[in-house]
C-alpha cells in the first residue's frame, strides 16, 4: 500500500514533456502543454533535439564550432517556445525547465515517456513535406510511448471559444478504452466543461445494419456505454455527460463530432485490435484527420506487453 502511494505521488509530481523543433506545429504544442501543465499543477519540460540524422548512420561528425552553433540555435528555439508557453498560460505559469539534447529525438522521447505524465508533440515537424502529413516524431511516439501522447494539429484550441467546448472520448466497450474514459473525465473536470462520450457499435454505416434486431442492438450498445461510464461519472459528478450511441464506423462518427470539441481522447487500440498492436486503426485514422488536439491513451496492460 505504501509503495502504491509513493508511486501515485511520483506520478503527480511528474512533468509534462513537450518536444519542439522550431516549427509552428511544435509551438502550438508548447502552448497547449503549458495550459495542460497549469491545469494539472505539474511542471513543464520543453525539449529540443539538435541531433543530425543521416542515411548512413546515427549522425555525422561535427566540429566544436558546429556544435556550439547548433546549441545556440537550440536555445533560440527553446526561448521562443518558453515565451509561447508563458503567453498561453498567463498568471498560471507552471514550473518550466528547458533542455537542448544532441540525442536523436524519437528514442529520447520514448525513453523519457516512462518518467513523465504526458508527451506533447506537434502533428508535423520541420521535416513534414505535405500539409496534413503526420510527422515522424508524432507517428513514432503515438505507436511506442509508454504514457499518454497528445498530438497538437493546426490549432492548440486554447482560445476563449474553444475553452468552452466539451471533451470528446471514444468508448468501444472493451477494457482498452477504460484509461481513455478516466482521463477524459479528469480533463473535462479540470476544464470545467462537459464530456461527450461516443460509442459506435457497428463497423458499417447505419444503412447497412439489418432492421431485424435493431432495437435490441441499440439498447445493448446504450447499456455498454452506460456501464463503461458509471465508475468515472461517480468520481466526477461535476462533469455533465452527453451520450451518443450510433450504428456507424467509429472513425467517421468521432471525426464528425470532433468539429465541436476542444479535445479528443481515444485508447491506443479498440475492440478489433490484437493485444500486441501498437496503434489501432481508429486512433491511427483519427490522428491523420482530426483538427482538434488529440490524446492517445495506452492501457497499462498494453504498455507491459509492449515493454517485453
Amino acid at each position: 500500500m505504501v509503495g502504491e502511494s509513493a508511486s501515485h505521488s511520483a506520478q503527480l509530481d511528474s512533468p509534462i514533456l513537450v518536444a519542439v523543433d522550431g516549427s509552428a506545429s511544435s509551438y502550438h504544442a508548447a502552448a497547449w502543454a503549458a495550459v495542460e501543465a497549469a491545469l494539472h499543477g505539474c511542471p513543464l519540460h520543453i525539449l529540443t533535439s539538435m541531433a543530425v540524422q543521416t542515411s548512413f548512420g546515427p549522425g555525422m561528425m561535427l566540429g566544436e564550432a558546429d556544435i556550439e552553433w547548433m546549441r545556440r540555435d537550440g536555445q533560440r528555439i527553446l526561448t521562443e517556445a518558453t515565451r509561447v508557453a508563458r503567453t498561453a498560460a498567463p498568471g498560471e505559469d507552471p514550473e518550466t525547465t528547458t533542455e537542448v539534447t544532441f540525442e536523436l529525438v524519437i528514442p529520447t522521447l520514448i525513453e523519457r515517456s516512462t518518467q513523465v505524465r504526458m508527451l506533447v508533440v506537434g502533428s508535423r515537424g520541420m521535416g513534414a513535406l505535405q500539409r496534413g502529413l503526420l510527422g515522424s516524431v508524432s507517428t513514432a511516439t503515438t505507436h511506442h510511448a509508454h504514457c499518454p501522447v497528445a498530438v497538437i494539429h493546426g490549432s492548440s484550441a486554447i482560445d476563449a471559444v474553444s475553452a468552452t467546448q466539451p471533451v470528446l472520448v471514444g468508448v468501444d466497450g472493451t477494457s482498452n478504452s477504460v484509461p481513455a474514459v478516466e482521463l477524459a473525465f479528469e480533463e473535462a473536470s479540470r476544464r470545467k466543461v462537459g464530456l461527450v462520450a461516443l460509442h459506435a457499435w457497428s463497423d458499417t454505416t447505419g444503412l447497412d445494419v439489418p432492421i431485424a434486431g435493431w432495437d435490441a442492438a441499440q439498447q445493448s450498445a446504450e447499456a455498454v456505454l452506460a456501464e463503461n461510464l458509471a465508475g468515472s461519472s461517480e468520481r466526477y459528478p461535476d462533469v455533465p455527460i452527453h451520450r451518443i450511441v450510433v450504428a456507424d464506423r467509429p472513425v467517421r462518427s468521432l471525426l464528425d463530432e470532433s468539429a465541436n470539441t476542444q479535445l479528443v481522447i481515444v485508447g491506443s487500440h479498440g475492440r478489433g485490435g490484437f493485444a500486441s498492436m501498437l496503434l489501432g486503426s481508429t486512433s491511427n485514422a483519427l490522428l491523420h484527420s482530426v483538427e482538434a488536439p488529440m490524446i492517445i491513451v495506452r492501457s497499462q496492460q498494453a504498455v507491459r506487453k509492449h515493454a517485453r
